[in-house]
């Protein structure tokens, strides 16, 4: 008679359940924040270093933006160097720079977002104070170019402001109405770029030096909120990044051919008005700030800024000692 065993003889346990290589592959939102920040962070540098510290690279910003034969300026138009100004003259306002803060701390407070709208506006006012601090600090050196200056305005400022305030918004905003905040933010900030090219206050790498300066600080900002909330509650899973790689991109060049056919369709004058040098500097700063919100909406799209509100749990109330007398009489009159 033999002896059953419940135990499997000469065979080997099961393993344990493995990792799908997409789960290895996803990388947590705050580290995917951080890094795309470094990322930023070293574009930003490598542009200033090379538009900025090399003889070839201040070539290329004069060959885009010439300087004018009439008052030696960097003026591009007379037809619209004054519209450039009143742009420039009504965004530089404190009062609406401060309306524009202000909607986004009512948009944090309305969807339950109170810290994300102060970190949006302790951001934009991070990007004034840097980009006057590194346009301040940082040398130009003369190389002996034609039609360049030494005067340092590397970053611009109000491009930095304009991309800040964009992205402050979609640290208030819900994650189905980012997306929607994608042409129509870069397509401010690409106006209130042309507009310092057209006036004469920016170069293209100063320009482009702003966007880069203003999404490095979101996704910092954007990655400080994530590990705090991390911290008090569990975080969505993390979306793998290659699944989706083509969701940015296919969105950048959506809203560049919009962008394009904004300035052709609409803008017929500006094609008109402008040597090829200053239309090229305008499209190519449109295409890289379309490029780069569309990337900071993709590394926020499964991230949600907003504090859970539960209702305040009450605690059971505790018996008190009459009660308690009461319940040790009736158990002892029960035997």
């Amino acid at each position: 008679m033999s002896h059953g065993s419940s135990y499997p003889i000469g065979r080997s346990s099961p393993d344990p359940a493995r990792a799908l290589p997409s789960d290895r592959a996803a990388a947590p939102p705050g580290l995917r924040l951080f890094g795309a920040a470094v990322c930023f962070l070293l574009a930003l540098g490598l542009t200033g270093v090379l538009f900025v510290w090399t003889d070839w690279g201040q070539w290329i910003d004069g060959l885009l933006l010439p300087r004018a034969e009439r008052g030696g300026g960097y003026e591009q138009s007379d037809d619209l160097f004054g519209p450039a100004t009143v742009v420039l003259r009504h965004f530089g306002r404190p009062t609406l720079l401060a309306v524009l803060l202000a909607g986004v701390l009512m948009v944090g407070l309305l969807g339950r977002r109170p810290l994300a709208g102060v970190v949006g506006v302790g951001m934009v006012l991070c990007a004034v104070v840097t980009a006057g601090a590194v346009k301040s600090a940082l040398p130009r050196p003369d190389f002996a170019i034609e039609g360049s200056t030494t005067h340092n305005s590397f970053p611009s400022g109000h491009v930095a402001v304009a991309t800040a305030l964009v992205l402050a918004y979609l640290l208030v905003l819900p994650g189905w109405a980012r997306r929607w905040l994608v042409v129509p933010g870069a397509a401010g900030v690409s106006v209130i770029g042309a507009a310092t090219m057209i006036a004469g206050w920016h170069r293209f790498s100063d320009v482009l030096g702003g966007v880069l300066l203003s999404a490095a600080l979101f996704c910092l900002a954007a990655a400080a909120l994530t590990v705090r909330r991390a911290g008090a509650a569990p975080c969505p899973p993390a979306t793998p990044v290659a699944g989706h790689a083509w969701r940015p991109f296919a969105e950048g060049v959506v809203g560049l051919i919009v962008l394009g056919w904004v300035v052709g369709v609409l803008l017929p004058g500006l094609a008109a008005a402008l040597p090829w040098g200053p239309l090229v500097a305008i499209l190519a700063a449109a295409g890289l700030t379309v490029l780069a919100v569309g990337i900071a909406v993709f590394l926020v799209r499964s991230v949600e800024f907003a504090g859970p509100v539960d209702p305040p749990q009450r605690r059971p109330a505790q018996p008190g000692a009459m009660e308690r007398l009461m319940v040790t009489d009736s158990r002892t009159a029960g035997r």
